[in-house]
């Protein structure tokens, strides 16, 4: 994995105290709200209370123009569609808004885009559809605000068209009897980042004309589950919707949830907004993602619990799937980076292969991130030659702003700054990667440093149920409010065992006389880089589990390293290393002696080579060598042929009598390049 900056949280202690003793809080809750920024009394004081004000739905700029719209529809029993989205907040959306305006009594269906046959968004085909069916009215629900031609198009036909939707405006608005969301400049409110189901529930609370709190106790469990799996921030209003959603959930009053928390194996503990993102939230996408986002759609909505239960066993059976496929790309990306360890070497990765799953690709991108700290471009190359593509970025770099400057070797594209998607023909793969991986050396010669933040050090004294207990003040978490990530530090690695499948491990470790057992996913036994005997920092998040009638505390491991790394000499000498790549002069020391050469190779073979990331063998040697230094003499070793290397694995190969590393191309690049004699 790459390895990330750690940066341990900091608090003016005397306002922390202030909190504590003014909001008679726990002085542990009122430190870690102030390193949060959460540091006055008023602001502390509105985030952790019960109650939330919710801004009136007129607040939002042609409302009025919608529920008029919408109201004689109903009255003159016209046929509406609510065109929503194929993700967990467009299918939430979807349900709550058809399920509110069928308990009207209107005439309401719904539409959702199949994700790949008709792409995101509107498009006239499905507008064909809509209208061959007999609708007069379209309402879209976390979409349409970009879609300036198809709404055009709707018009022609005769239809009219309410859009609600969430995503950035552009510099014109869709041609629509009305026009909600919250990004207007006309908008009479403050906070504006809520999800698409967030903006459903205003209209839906404007329909009805009545205290929210009743339109809460009936929906608040869908604006929940598609703010949630949005990622929207958890601030404001939003935290009020999570939180009532959840008071909701847990009470098992939708059969259809009800249904989905039995299939995940959590109908008994009571869920929270982690729970929700990691159990019901891909669930509901991964209907999207491989077959048809109905499926999802139609567990919402059912109101027969038999019905609900095979339904929900099928999103079960999705998300497997989606695992399946997902952990397929994921070994074929290996080995293409193997082959070709260049790849890996780009500034962004691109990677693309024949019949990568349209709707796992971003996830897969997801991971090539995580591993390699760079922006990755998964690209899957249909048999006629057409290609999509999904791609995911680091913080600091923006990946629309890089692909945008690809425009013209492009079919189509848009997204964000962290993520965004694609079109383009296999022929042009290939001119794609060397562009965008210009426009990378070019803009950013040295790349974002990642980072994780560290609330706090914990003493292992800390480690406990309590803790858990006294965290829930702070929850929800989600974007913006994430779950507290602890330090523990220079803890002795005591043993690794395999868990799920061998998917994931467990961890025990023990500092002063106490130890723990510390679950990290998505990382193999054969994937750990450390040893029984090691001493590691642990960044760690807590939570509590139940079991035959009793809570027992749980820890997740969020990141790992060995103790006393420094980060500011990895950074300045990875800097270093990839500046000299590009041509610049160097700063550290980046030629490896004989010395330094003989002290890598002995480490290599005494460990029979290296099956973990180059950073881990950069620390496993304890930053004795430089980081050019190491990755100079392993290239040297492999042009000598002492080695074999994919750009991160190592192995040593059988070879008789002496070498001389100088011969190598690489010694004789530096050593020009460096004024070395």
């Amino acid at each position: 994995m790459a390895h990330n900056r750690w940066i341990v949280a900091d608090a003016d202690k005397e306002k922390a105290s202030f909190l504590s003793e003014k909001l008679n809080i726990d002085p542990f809750i009122a430190f870690l709200l102030v390193s949060r920024g959460i540091d006055d009394e008023l602001s502390a004081s509105d985030f952790l209370s019960s109650s939330y004000a919710y801004t009136s739905p007129y607040s939002l700029a042609d409302m009025d123009k919608a529920v008029c719209r919408i109201n004689d529809a109903v009255d003159s029993n016209e046929k509406i569609c609510i065109y929503g989205d194929y993700d967990c907040d467009g299918v939430t959306a979807t349900a709550l808004l058809y399920t509110f305006l069928e308990s009207m009594g209107a005439n309401v269906t719904y539409f959702i885009p199949n994700r790949l046959t008709d792409g995101y968004g509107m498009n006239n085909g499905a507008i064909d559809r809509i209208k061959a069916q007999g609708t007069d009215l379209i309402i879209t629900v976390d979409n349409g605000i970009s879609a300036i031609a198809e709404a055009e198009y709707i018009s022609t036909l005769g239809m009219d068209l309410v859009v609600t939707d969430h995503h950035q405006i552009g510099v014109a608005l869709p041609k629509a009897c009305a026009v909600i969301n919250p990004h207007r400049s006309d908008n009479k409110i403050k906070f504006r980042d809520f999800a698409g189901v967030g903006v459903a529930f205003k209209l839906a609370c404007a329909l009805y004309d009545g205290d929210v709190q009743d339109m809460l106790e009936q929906y608040a469990d869908l604006v929940a589950i598609g703010t949630i799996g949005d990622i929207v921030p958890l601030k404001s209003e939003n935290r009020g919707f999570v939180r009532a959603g959840l008071e909701l959930i847990n009470s098992d009053s939708r059969i259809g949830l009800a249904a989905l928390r039995q299939a995940a194996g959590n109908s008994d503990d009571e869920l929270t907004s982690v729970d929700i993102a990691f159990q019901l939230c891909p669930r509901i996408n991964a209907a999207g993602r491989m077959d048809s986002a109905y499926k999802a759609l139609e567990l919402l909505i059912c109101d027969d619990y038999e019905e609900a239960q095979f339904k929900a066993q099928q999103l079960n059976l999705e998300n497997t799937h989606r695992h399946e496929v997902e952990a397929n790309i994921a070994e074929d990306i290996r080995e293409k980076i193997s082959l070709n360890p260049s790849l890996a070497d780009d500034r962004v990765i691109v990677i693309a292969g024949k019949n990568y799953h349209h709707g796992v690709i971003g996830i897969a991108a997801s991971h090539v991130v995580s591993q390699y700290g760079k922006p990755a471009v998964i690209i899957g190359i249909d048999d006629d030659g057409e290609c999509v593509g999904s791609a995911r970025s680091v913080d600091g770099f923006n990946i629309f702003d890089a692909i945008s400057s690809c425009s013209d070797v492009l079919t189509h594209y848009g997204g964000h700054p962290l993520a965004a998607g694609l079109g383009i023909r296999e022929k042009d793969i290939n001119a794609f990667r060397k562009r965008i991986n210009a426009y990378a050396i070019s803009a950013f010669p040295v790349m974002p440093a990642q980072s994780i933040r560290i609330d706090c050090k914990l003493s292992p004294f800390y480690l406990n149920t309590e803790l858990v207990d006294n965290l829930t003040v702070l929850e929800p978490y989600g974007a913006d409010n994430p779950q507290p990530v602890f330090g523990l530090f220079n803890v002795k690695l005591l043993n690794v065992s395999p868990i799920g499948d061998g998917r994931h491990i467990r961890i025990e470790v023990q500092k002063k006389g106490q130890s723990f057992k510390i679950v990290k996913f998505q990382t193999s036994v054969e994937e750990f880089p450390y040893k029984a005997g090691d001493m590691l920092d642990l960044a760690i998040k807590v939570s509590k589990s139940y079991y035959k009638g009793k809570y027992y505390l749980s820890i997740r491991m969020a990141d790992v390293r060995l103790n006393g790394i420094d980060d500011d000499r990895y950074f300045a000498e990875k800097s270093d290393y990839e500046l000299f790549k590009l041509g610049n002069t160097p700063v550290g020391e980046l030629y490896p002696s004989r010395d330094t050469c003989a002290l890598i190779y002995r480490f290599l073979k005494s460990n029979n080579g290296w099956q973990y990331s180059f950073d881990d063998l950069y620390f496993a040697m304890g930053q004795s060598v430089t980081y050019g230094q190491l990755a100079f003499a392993v290239e040297a070793f492999r042009q000598a042929g002492l080695v074999t290397s994919d750009g991160e694995r190592v192995i040593i190969k059988n070879t008789q009598g002496k070498v001389d590393l100088n011969s190598t191309d690489i010694m004789k690049s530096l050593k020009g390049r460096l004024n070395i004699e």
